[in-house]
């Protein structure tokens, strides 16, 4: 039975890499995967090539960036070749990309099944494009593969089939505990000169906090007052460090001798530094649950999360983009008030194989 597990965005891999190795371990399944080209960084290819140990693409689309509208556009036409010309047996979408929600859509209108890992995730926030992803993605998939609680009393009170949905556990996970020892021979603490417990871990990418002057310039006066009581490591995401550059806000940054700069990392390299911090600052969504696992403070700075397990049970908390408010929990936790969180059920390192067992009983009859 022919899969395509499509990718399209650099946490995608992550989350494929073991699906991909559980699929091709049951001897029930060819893994074929499926690039979309939605982002691609030839520097960054080490990320699924070496460190998760995939294997370059099968296919891979190129369909590169543009609006959400004429992205998604491209991504449908090219997949639709590639559907035509392979004829798999079963599309596996991850997470809430426009590439998810582009292959979900083509795959359904040529009567091919879909199945969504991560489904059920709601933030309730429509103005966010990954939002719609996700409705639109799960309301047409045919099987539901859910990470947390919330994701199945969403997909309930939306009306989707019980027998459709199916509680497995984060996949994303999976991929931490694989690779959590291999990481911690990183040199990337040394050559950043950090140390142990002693940094603030930060990641700032979402269009809501950066493509707006005034929100960026909160950004930047949180990372002063941080930089005011610790050294700060920040890997740089090329939207940020555009947006940065162009309002002429990175020469305050530059002035700041407490903050570390880097460019984008391997995973292996994120995922060290994550597992060392004292505390993460972020508004990235697969972040909230590394951290979650890993046990590590975590401040997210939107006004939701479609995620709510790392704040009910996790090391996660929501705070408003408010450098005073934001300063202020820092120093409350780096005083010993910080929140102990727990991880989720399930989430063990073992979700995938049980993604591939359930899919293995419902194709095995079809092959006899």
């Amino acid at each position: 039975m022919k899969v395509f597990n499509v990718v399209g965005a650099r946490p995608n891999f992550m989350k494929i890499g073991p699906l991909h190795r559980a699929f091709t371990r049951s001897g029930v399944f060819e893994s074929v995967i499926v690039h979309t080209g939605q982002h691609y960084d030839e520097r960054m290819s080490d990320v699924f090539f070496t460190q998760l140990g995939l294997p370059k693409p099968d296919i891979f689309l190129g369909v590169g960036s543009g609006t959400h509208a004429a992205q998604t556009a491209r991504i449908m036409i090219a997949f639709e070749g590639a559907l035509m010309e392979h004829r798999p047996d079963l599309v596996l979408v991850v997470g809430d990309v426009n590439s998810t929600v582009a292959c979900t859509l083509v795959a359904a209108k040529c009567g091919v099944p879909v199945a969504h890992v991560e489904a059920g995730l709601r933030s309730g926030d429509r103005t966010m494009p990954e939002e719609i992803n996700r409705i639109v993605t799960d309301s047409i998939s045919d099987y539901l593969f859910v990470t947390e609680q919330s994701g199945m009393d969403n997909l309930r009170r939306e009306g989707v089939a019980d027998e459709k949905v199916f509680m497995v556990g984060n996949v994303m996970i999976d991929s931490l505990v694989q690779f959590r020892e291999t990481a911690s021979a990183s040199p990337i603490m040394g050559e950043l000169g950090l140390n142990r417990r002693g940094f603030i871990l930060m990641t700032m990418h979402r269009p809501a906090n950066v493509d707006d002057e005034a929100q960026l310039v909160l950004v930047v006066e949180t990372i002063e007052r941080l930089c005011a009581v610790s050294v700060v490591a920040m890997p740089m995401h090329p939207r940020t460090r555009a947006r940065l550059e162009a309002t002429g806000l990175m020469a305050r940054l530059d002035a700041l001798s407490n903050l570390v700069l880097t460019d984008p990392l391997g995973y292996l390299e994120f995922l060290r530094l994550m597992d060392n911090a004292s505390i993460v600052v972020t508004d990235s969504g697969g972040v909230q649950e590394e951290t979650t696992y890993l046990r590590i403070p975590c401040l997210t700075l939107r006004d939701n999360t479609e995620r709510p397990v790392t704040i009910e049970l996790g090391t996660n908390e929501l705070l408003p983009l408010d450098p005073a408010v934001i300063r202020a929990r820092v120093d409350a936790i780096r005083a010993g008030r910080a929140k102990h969180g727990r991880v989720p059920p399930l989430w063990d390192g073992n979700a995938a194989n049980r993604i591939v067992e359930v899919l293995e009983q419902v194709f095995r009859p079809a092959m006899s």
